[in-house]
């Protein structure tokens, strides 16, 4: 964070400085972690169901903060005030104002957000300092406490916004309103909160509605619910994507043994050759919109035709790709799951697994709502569809996969229950071989339980 006294920030936060004077000076970051604290930090302290954070002022104190930002008094310098998680949005909006050589970029989507935000990071730290950091840091408090990060020196800073409602990506626009705004897709995720794709796209747009008109709208033309955001904008508008209607668009696209894409990107006339060092055909989509970022903010299409060859997995669980020793291949992409993540996911399964035995271990997909047993079931049909030759399904409430693969006559793979990850574990430990590619994909339900007893097993050889 930029320097600031503890009585500034109680000024900005509506707060009262407390055990300090005012010539005390937050000169390192803001966390919420004190085990993160570091000299000149500043503590945020929150009163959570299960850990009370102001129980940890002392100790943030003793690692050098320079204060605590509270809601009750602890002793130890500080300011208290009646809401931290408002007195830290306050907070954020104050420094980025601050910043006035800082370009921010917004992205949103139903699915690939955090993946995208890391290859938007990497293409824009070749044009200068960048503050994109890794994880889903998309919400209430990861979004202020991301722009925090920023300092003098920070010429981007990348921020993903999540939603669960509308207004939600409206509130956080006004903490940080970004120059660039991507919006990657509208799904089925979350459709359980948001009643509709319709209502997923009326939230996603308040994104374009916030940038200003010298703004650039990044929008995927291959989606007509974000393309027809369009008209929700009075920014500059750039269609990417595979269709015609896209000024940054991909064409020829191939996809290697190892499920890696390659494509010629065009635009403005002029084109380059691309090849993605990640896996996933969903993956052009993802690039192609990180591209039009860094060409918004100038990098040129030489450059760029090679930097999407070298951006790579920053953040974990998603397409992260390892080979054993043993030969078997584990696709893990287990940090999050909804209907359109999960089939990039077998469709990637299936490409790299050419010749190949094939696994998809598929937990639960939540917030679906009342779309919860078509939603699965589509993606076991999928699974079938695409000669998945192993699909074990992990507890209750994710069976309806298994019948939708067992309603597409003549699929000739083999379909298991697994009541928990401890039996999804032992059903792959039973019958594992060399040179098996295996997925493990599925909702924040400790599903990467499978994918880390994976990794583990390494010097396991399989029967």
């Amino acid at each position: 964070m930029i320097p600031m006294t503890l009585a500034e920030i109680a000024e900005i936060t509506g707060g009262r400085l407390v055990n300090a004077t005012s010539s005390v000076t937050v000169t390192g970051t803001v966390e919420y972690d004190s085990r993160k604290i570091g000299p000149g930090g500043l503590f945020v302290a929150f009163a959570g169901e299960k850990v009370d954070g102001h129980d940890f002022a002392g100790t943030a104190i003793a690692a050098g903060a320079a204060g605590i930002l509270g809601s009750r008094d602890t002793g130890v310098p500080g300011v208290l005030v009646d809401d931290p998680l408002a007195a830290l949005a306050a907070l954020a909006r104050v420094v980025v104002s601050r910043l006035d050589k800082l370009t921010v970029v917004g992205l949103t989507g139903s699915s690939g957000k955090t993946t995208t935000k890391d290859y938007i990071g990497q293409l824009l730290a070749r044009l200068g300092p960048t503050v994109a950091p890794a994880g889903s840091l998309n919400n209430e408090l990861g979004f202020p406490y991301t722009v925090l990060q920023a300092t003098t020196d920070t010429r981007f800073l990348v921020l993903e916004m999540g939603a669960r409602g509308i207004g939600h990506i409206r509130y956080l626009t006004e903490i940080a309103r970004p120059r660039i705004g991507v919006v990657l897709n509208v799904g089925a995720a979350h459709i359980g909160e948001f009643g509709s794709v319709e209502g997923t796209a009326l939230a996603k747009g308040e994104l374009v509605e916030a940038l200003p008109s010298s703004g650039v709208a990044i929008l995927n033309a291959d989606d007509p619910l974000v393309s027809a955001m369009a008209s929700r904008t009075s920014a500059q508008v750039v269609p990417v994507g595979e269709a015609a209607s896209a000024v940054v668009r991909a064409v020829d696209v191939t996809v290697d043994s190892a499920g890696r894409a390659g494509y010629t990107i065009v635009f403005d006339g002029e084109s380059g050759k691309v090849q993605l060092s990640v896996a996933g055909r969903h993956q052009v989509g993802n690039t192609l919109a990180a591209a039009a970022v860094a060409m918004a903010a100038g990098m040129d299409l030489d450059e760029l035709a090679a930097a999407l060859g070298e951006v790579g997995i920053v953040s974990g669980r998603r397409m992260d790709v390892f080979d054993r020793p043993d030969g078997v291949t584990v696709i893990d992409d287990s940090y999050n799951a909804n209907p359109s993540s999960t089939a990039a996911a077998l469709r990637a399964l299936a490409a790299m697994g050419e010749g190949r035995r094939t696994t998809a271990v598929l937990g639960y997909m939540a917030e679906l709502g009342e779309h919860e047993i078509s939603g699965h079931a589509e993606v076991g049909r999928l699974a079938a569809e695409l000669g998945v030759d192993r699909l074990i399904v992990v507890a209750g409430n994710a069976r309806p996969i298994l019948d939708g693969a067992a309603g597409l006559t003549g699929w000739p793979g083999t379909a298991y229950f697994a009541t928990d990850q401890a039996a999804a574990i032992e059903i792959l430990q039973q019958d594992l071989r060399a040179d098996d590619v295996v997925l493990v994909k599925g909702s924040r339900y400790r599903t990467w339980d499978v994918a880390d007893w994976l990794r583990r097993s390494e010097e396991v050889q399989p029967t």
